[in-house]
């Protein structure tokens, strides 16, 4: 009996060291960070690639062609998509503007800064600007026959991030619908992406949704907290969190359109730390549990309700709180890292990373974090292993 017991703790000692490993959430192949520069007091590009590529960050989204960051990332094995901004985008409309551009901006900085994708424009479909939305489609078209004559279609996508706000209806999931008045724009542009292999990106901000009704929305539904969830009565799937009903229910759209062989990626989401006293919810906390809840999900590699067996990609925004955005005072309490390289909240983004600024980040630094998590299982390794000596000596007793 004895025995048994030893080999019984040993193997939930080894498993349990499994399940740490598992739930790492640096090296993640599906999670990406938004990389904004709205602010007059952050570290250069130089400090900020230095930290994400100790922190193991795959995956970073900026939101323009900044030369000085597309050098800084360059052989750190880190994929980027840079930007259009939406003041760009209908120069872009014409080929030779899109090929004169990308010789420019892009082709310099390949293959040493690994560029996988443009993002023509942001959330065009929800503003306002008439011909900014007509100019959408055949700017990326430009761009991609620009690339195709580059020889760089095949490595280099084109896609452009859209808010929920294109939906006309999102809940329940199974009857998410485009917008009547966007269907015209949007067949063309999902056929763009079949075609082409892009994805759809998706800015999916649950904290808006709790913001404006938090009686009826539940803030741990939110925060992927447990919580009862919610069943989709036309297809008996459960949910218990709004990103991934959110995520499903542009999923839905897109199959009604007829292309449900889209990937839907989210390239914004995150909670804000702080707020205007209207802004219910925007707390150190909230946006701690938020990113950690999320964080740990996307190391799974879990999917949506809709699509399990398909790892949702998300980006978490934003890299850093920043001073110069516009707007409530939301807007500059995204960020995961203060300006000094420290971190807002802990997250789980890094051993001690707290505490640790950019400068900690060095690969001295990582491999000291390496040998302090193979420390820390040996610990744990051997105190099982005493433990189960003594029950099983009180045991034979």
């Amino acid at each position: 009996m004895a025995i048994l017991w030893s080999i019984f703790v040993f193997l939930v000692l080894v498993l349990s060291m499994d399940v740490l490993e598992s739930l790492s959430i640096t090296g993640s192949s599906t999670i990406g960070i938004n990389y904004g520069q709205l602010g007059n007091d952050l570290p250069p590009p130089k400090k900020v690639a230095q930290l994400l590529k100790g922190l193991k960050v795959k995956k970073v989204k900026i939101y323009d062609y900044n030369p000085e960051i597309l050098r800084a990332f360059a052989n750190t094995g880190i994929e980027m998509w840079v930007a259009i901004p939406n003041g760009e985008v209908g120069a872009m409309t014409d080929t030779q503007q899109a090929m004169a551009w990308l010789k420019q901006n892009l082709s310099p900085y390949l293959p040493d800064t690994k560029i996988v994708g443009i993002s023509v424009g942001n959330e065009i479909y929800t503003g306002d600007d008439a011909q900014l939305i007509a100019n959408l489609v055949p700017a990326m078209q430009s761009l991609h026959v620009a690339l195709v004559g580059m020889g760089l279609d095949t490595t280099v996508k084109i896609s452009t991030a859209h808010s929920i706000g294109v939906l006309g209806n999102s809940f329940p999931p199974s009857a998410g619908s485009v917008k009547a008045e966007l269907v015209t724009f949007m067949k063309p542009h999902l056929e763009f992406l079949a075609l082409t292999g892009a994805p759809f990106w998706l800015n999916a901000y649950p904290f808006f949704a709790y913001k404006d009704n938090p009686v009826n929305i539940s803030l741990d539904y939110v925060l992927f907290q447990p919580n009862q969830g919610t069943v989709d009565p036309n297809t008996n799937l459960h949910y218990d969190n709004m990103l991934h009903a959110q995520v499903d229910a542009v999923y839905t759209a897109v199959t009604a359109m007829g292309y449900g062989s889209l990937e839907v990626r989210v390239s914004e989401t995150g909670w804000p730390s702080n707020g205007d006293p209207d802004e219910i919810g925007a707390t150190v906390k909230n946006a701690a549990l938020y990113n950690r809840n999320l964080l740990v999900r996307l190391a799974q590699n879990q999917g949506t309700p809709m699509r399990p067996t398909a790892s949702l990609q998300a980006y978490i925004f934003a890299l850093f709180n920043e001073n110069q955005k516009p707007g409530p005072t939301s807007e500059r309490n995204y960020g995961l890292y203060k300006p000094d390289g420290t971190m807002a909240y802990p997250v789980g983004l890094g051993r001690g990373s707290s505490t640790n600024s950019l400068s900690a980040f060095t690969s001295s630094a990582q491999r000291g974090f390496d040998h302090l998590k193979s420390l820390e299982l040996r610990i744990l390794l051997l105190f099982g292993l005493l433990c189960s000596f003594f029950l099983s000596r009180a045991l034979d007793k």
